[in-house]
């Protein structure tokens, strides 16, 4: 695998000094990450991964422009800009990036000092923090124009679509499973008739296009170190038009769980209420009216399609042979399949309880 590392050309189209040390930081899984301390304060300066990005340009054109959109709102409210979402230092020549000559996009943002990200929710108070951070999210961008995005992963919640892959995964039957899912290839089979829901109520106008931010996992949320409030989203590389439920969902599907994503001793998952309920009264307590009535009617639907979604794509890497997510055994795609089926099953029964409280908070 090919090693990456700051160089003096780097820093310089940023308008920083070239001798600069920079210190690789650990923790993302796609881009590689560095550390500098510059003299008007502390930078990042990522290279971002092509295989999994295409299309650098579009991205920072995504960002850049939601980043600078927000800034001026929070500049009017009067909030702190350089605190209340990312700031894109600009090249020397005015561009939100920097290629170099071997190809590679190059892009650096400003550090916020006081503020750690988390990979695991320790109480209720900080879903309910994560909450307020893509509540807050949605509220501000909601007068966006959120079709003048790029759709960096085209199709990327259209469930049905993730379902056709199934199929198309089940008749090529590449690695020979088929016979070893059929208990599972059942589950998703049950489920495809109501998997549209989401995109049937977008393509009839019944559902507003959104700005989304697309991995709404906890570690995506700058925490201040201090009060434990949330300080603002990063890691915007999947910025692009949604569906509010779809942040909602997939933050759920993550958070509202009681074992990990690959835990494959079953009884040891179960869809946490209490959970959802904290994420939710953040959630809430932030978008305030930004969002229709059948956007907060479809929230709960935005879980349990999320998780349906997440779980059929395991499902069907694990029929092609495991060509798309990194595994560690052989089987490690179908206990992630497993594992996600087992939360959809749990999150289908309380859906009572779900509405009453989005009832509750909105």
């Amino acid at each position: 695998m090919q090693t990456y590392s700051v160089t003096p050309e780097i820093l310089a189209a940023f308008g920083l000094p070239e001798d600069l040390p920079a210190a690789s930081m650990t923790g993302g899984h796609i881009n590689d990450t560095f550390s500098v301390q510059a003299p008007e304060g502390p930078f990042v300066l990522q290279r971002i991964n092509r295989y999994v990005f295409p299309s650098p340009e579009n991205i920072m054109e995504n960002v850049t422009g939601v980043t600078d959109f927000l800034r001026n709102k929070l500049a009017a409210a009067g909030g702190d800009p350089d605190r209340g979402t990312l700031a894109v230092r600009r090249t020397v020549d005015g561009a939100s990036f920097t290629k170099t000559p071997d190809g590679e996009y190059w892009r650096c943002v400003a550090l916020i000092p006081g503020a750690s990200s988390h990979e695991v929710a320790t109480s209720p108070k900080m879903l309910t923090e994560a909450g307020k951070a893509f509540g807050n999210f949605q509220r501000m961008l909601a007068d966006y124009p959120a079709d003048t995005l790029h759709e960096i992963i085209p199709k990327f919640h259209d469930t049905p679509d993730r379902f056709r892959q199934l199929r198309e995964a089940v008749h090529e039957d590449r690695a020979h499973r088929v016979e070893t899912v059929l208990k599972e290839l059942t589950f998703a089979a049950t489920r495809e008739p109501k998997c549209g829901l989401l995109m049937d109520l977008l393509r009839q106008g019944k559902l507003p296009l959104r700005v989304t931010h697309n991995d709404t996992k906890l570690s995506n949320i700058l925490m201040d170190d201090a009060t434990g409030e949330a300080v603002c989203v990063i890691d915007l590389d999947t910025v692009m038009p949604g569906l509010t439920a779809f942040d909602f969902g997939d933050s759920i599907r993550a958070g509202a769980t009681t074992a990990a994503e690959d835990e494959a001793d079953l009884s040891k998952v179960h869809f946490d209420l209490s959970a959802f309920r904290a994420y939710t009264e953040g959630f809430l307590s932030a978008a305030g009216d930004a969002l229709t009535e059948t956007e907060l009617t479809t929230l709960p639907d935005g879980a349990i399609l999320m998780t349906y979604e997440v779980g059929i794509r395991f499902l069907a890497d694990y029929l092609n042979g495991d060509v798309y997510f990194r595994t560690a055994y052989p089987d490690h795609n179908l206990v992630r399949c497993r594992n996600q089926f087992k939360l959809v099953a749990e999150m289908e029964l309380p859906r009572e309880e779900m509405d009453q409280i989005i009832a509750q908070y909105r």
